[in-house]
């Protein structure tokens, strides 16, 4: 017998066994309790967050206002919501994702009842700022509650779930306020959402499964400067985050406009029929579930590139003055948009191995900051130069996706290089 054997074997010596993963993963317990509450989860922060887009046209002539002016009512809900992202994902670091989910939610459809009562449009703007600041505990504490409780192979399914949740709430609010409002008006719609919004938050709560590998963090103010210092001196990060906010930018152009493109000439398109339209919702609901098979096929910046070339080639489509054209060009800009989002923001859990809530809240703040500079940008841009400005403006910003893309790829390959060498 070899000696060393010998010596295994006088010592007693056990070979080691892993210890199973207990987290989450597709058909175990839990997991699909978990994916439809933070999917419900999805649909009210998205369909409070843009409420009021299917609905400026009508706002505008309420109020006497420009639409670059009632853009500001989705302007500063995003702004609102970027602004208190980081805060509230450090208060969930130290109190728990789902204690931060539910109480986010609970203030933020407290509000959304009371943003249908609003007398002017200085105080709605208000209103809404406050809305999205509240709903700044959802998105990176539910993109940290993923990345702790899914496991790895799972995680970009998972949130791709959540995501599609994203794309039925801004679907649902806005085809939902568009009928209501054709018959009742925009304040009635408004309150009808809010009642939705109630529903989802308490089955949100009630289903969601406590967290079991959550560990609470430090809320001091050097710890958490220190955790975000670090996120931002990673390239990496870095590029996620500007490809987020470059992705939204287009998005929340696009859907600002689209309202006043379609009940203007030539389409002469009704409240309703116009809040219709954002049916097209349903492709990013199927593009977000299944960006982990693309990323699966292409790798993940093979699947940026195929999101930034949809998204530019829907633009391009929805220049033209055929309402086919331009539904089949807002089918291709959603379906990219919401792919390339599920992909970004799913590298980012998985590359951040500390301070899961501060990397996702990053990119939660980026991203929102491109949906208000795409809302305001685009209103401004459709007012100087109509359709066609707002469509130059979103592909300038799919330029820019495709342009980081590339650095990362080149980047990658350097790293690679000197592996080898």
């Amino acid at each position: 017998m070899p000696a060393s054997t010998e010596a295994s074997t006088a010592v007693g010596a056990v070979p080691a066994v892993p210890a199973p993963d207990s987290r989450m993963a597709p058909g175990g317990p839990g997991y699909r309790r978990m994916s439809f509450a933070l999917f419900l989860a999805g649909v009210a922060t998205f369909a409070l967050l843009y409420s009021t887009q299917a609905l400026l046209p009508l706002i505008s002539a309420d109020f006497g206002v420009a639409a670059s002016d009632a853009s500001w009512t989705v302007a500063a809900a995003t702004g609102g919501l970027a602004l208190f992202v980081l805060p509230m994902s450090a208060l969930s670091e130290r109190y728990g994702r789902r204690t931060v989910m539910t109480a986010s939610l609970g203030v933020a459809v407290t509000i959304g009842l009371l943003v249908p009562l609003a007398p002017s449009l200085p105080v709605l703007v208000a209103l809404r700022a406050l809305q999205g600041a509240a709903l700044a505990g959802l998105p990176a504490s539910a993109t940290a509650y993923l990345a702790e409780e899914v496991r790895p192979k799972a995680l970009v399914t998972a949130i791709g779930l959540f995501v599609a949740g994203n794309s039925v709430g801004g679907m649902s609010g806005r085809v939902i306020t568009g009928w209501v409002a054709q018959e009742w008006g925009w304040r009635v719609a408004l309150g009808v959402i809010g009642a939705v919004a109630v529903g989802c938050a308490v089955a949100f709560r009630l289903l969601l499964p406590a967290p079991r590998h959550f560990v609470a963090g430090s809320l001091k103010p050097r710890v958490l400067a220190r955790t975000v210092r670090d996120h931002l001196a990673n390239p990496l990060m870095r590029r996620l985050y500007a490809i987020g906010a470059l992705f939204m930018t287009v998005f929340g152009g696009v859907y600002t406009v689209i309202g006043y493109r379609l009940t203007e000439a030539p389409f002469d398109l009704p409240q309703g029929i116009v809040g219709s339209i954002f049916l097209v919702y349903l492709v990013g609901t199927v593009s977000a579930s299944t960006a982990g098979r693309l990323v699966g096929r292409l790798g993940r910046r093979g699947a940026l590139y195929a999101a930034g070339a949809t998204t530019a080639a829907g633009l391009v489509l929805s220049l033209a003055d055929s309402l086919v054209l331009v539904l089949l060009g807002l089918v291709l800009i959603t379906g990219g948009f919401f792919a390339g989002h599920a992909v970004a923001s799913s590298a980012v859990g998985k590359t951040a191995t500390q301070g899961r809530a501060q990397a996702s809240a990053l990119y939660q703040s980026a991203y929102y900051i491109g949906s208000s500079a795409g809302s305001t940008v685009g209103a401004l841009a459709f007012h100087a130069g109509g359709w066609a400005g707002t469509v130059g403006v979103g592909l300038l910003a799919v330029l820019g996706v495709v342009t980081i893309t590339v650095l990362g790829t080149r980047a990658a390959r350097a790293r690679q290089r000197l592996l080898t060498a």
